[in-house]
């Protein structure tokens, strides 16, 4: 059975940080891509990172610059680095993993 944990969000003002975990169990975490995604009330959940297996990544222009995606295969850990946050920042923030879903991580960025 896959599960997806993540970790790591809260309130932080506008131009502070946050590092989202995500912690896979039950899957071959190392061939497949890896995904971070968020949803805003209301809204349809977006794509705003993800990373290949070779490491490869690709970001939404709405993070790019500002957000890193990164993973530990050997820890089949995920992790999103988040500077410079902004108020439209804020939203739930969930890890994907071969179509499994986390139970979402919320993260506030104040103004």
């Amino acid at each position: 059975q896959v599960q997806l944990v993540e970790s790591g969000g809260g309130l932080v003002q506008a131009g502070g940080s946050l590092r989202l975990s995500c912690a896979a169990s039950g899957i071959i975490f190392s061939v497949t891509t890896l995904g971070w995604y968020r949803q805003e009330p209301g809204k349809q959940r977006e794509l705003i990172a993800q990373i290949r297996r070779d490491g490869y990544t690709d970001y939404a222009d709405s993070v790019k610059g500002r957000f890193t995606i990164s993973r530990d295969n050997a820890k089949k850990m995920m992790y999103l680095q988040m500077n410079n946050l902004r108020p439209e920042d804020t939203a739930l923030y969930y890890c994907w993993v071969a179509g499994n879903w986390g139970q979402g991580t919320q993260v506030t960025v104040s103004s």
